[in-house]
């Protein structure tokens, strides 16, 4: 009965110890926190910008003012990579569905065939959630002209599969408008990530909640 009784408080003693040690980890965890890299020069941010999204509202730039968000670039009628970027995309949006301020935004590249209802049937098509997610159209120019601050290629070309060459990669952006990035397995600074590759998704949902660490530990600093 004794020893049964030992046993007993013992148990309770390493239940009541065991979130203590816990804590510790995550502290000592915390203390050794490695921030994502910042993708440019200090001075570069995503510029001001104003598009039309799928329900003819017009998205601009200070809508994502102290949000977390991915951007890539896309069309409709694409033949090839869209779609699997465009489902790659929806992974992440549900990974991370628990997390309002986490916003998505996919430009379309072929702003002259992509309508507002044209975007909305492919969203639909997709069955893509757009609680959090737009995808906006405008002048191509300004579409392709901002692009180059994701740091993505897009261009029209007749040779290309739907006329168009476009970047497959997701592009992470933090809530001051800077392209950020983890790292791969070798150390190296990802800086956007492949859009048709499951793995690079993953790693960057995992990106994803370290800028949110990042955040949530700067506050507590």
């Amino acid at each position: 009965m004794r020893y049964t009784s030992f046993n007993k408080w013992i148990g309770l003693f390493l239940i009541l110890l065991f979130p203590g040690i816990i804590y510790f980890y995550l502290s000592k965890a915390n203390n050794h926190f490695i921030p994502l890299s910042i993708i440019g020069n200090d001075e570069h941010y995503i510029p001001d910008f104003a598009f039309i999204n799928q329900h003819e509202d017009t998205i601009t730039s200070h809508d994502f003012i102290g949000k977390i968000y991915v951007a890539n670039f896309i069309f409709t009628s694409c033949p090839t990579i869209c779609p699997t970027m465009t489902y790659n995309m929806k992974y992440v949006q549900n990974e991370l569905s628990v997390y309002p301020n986490v916003r998505f935004l996919s430009h379309t590249v072929d702003p002259e065939t992509d309508t507002p209802e044209r975007l909305l049937n492919y969203a639909k098509q997709m069955k893509v959630d757009l609680f959090n997610w737009d995808f906006v159209t405008g002048e191509k120019e300004k579409i392709y002209k901002i692009a180059k601050s994701y740091f993505v290629n897009v261009s029209m070309d007749s040779l290309a599969p739907g006329g168009f060459l476009h970047s497959e990669y997701l592009v992470l952006v933090d809530k001051e408008g800077r392209v950020r990035s983890g790292t791969d397995k070798n150390g190296n600074v990802v800086g956007v990530y492949d859009g048709t590759k499951e793995p690079e998704t993953k790693d960057l949902v995992n990106d994803i909640k370290v800028l949110m660490a990042e955040y949530k530990l700067s506050k507590k600093e």
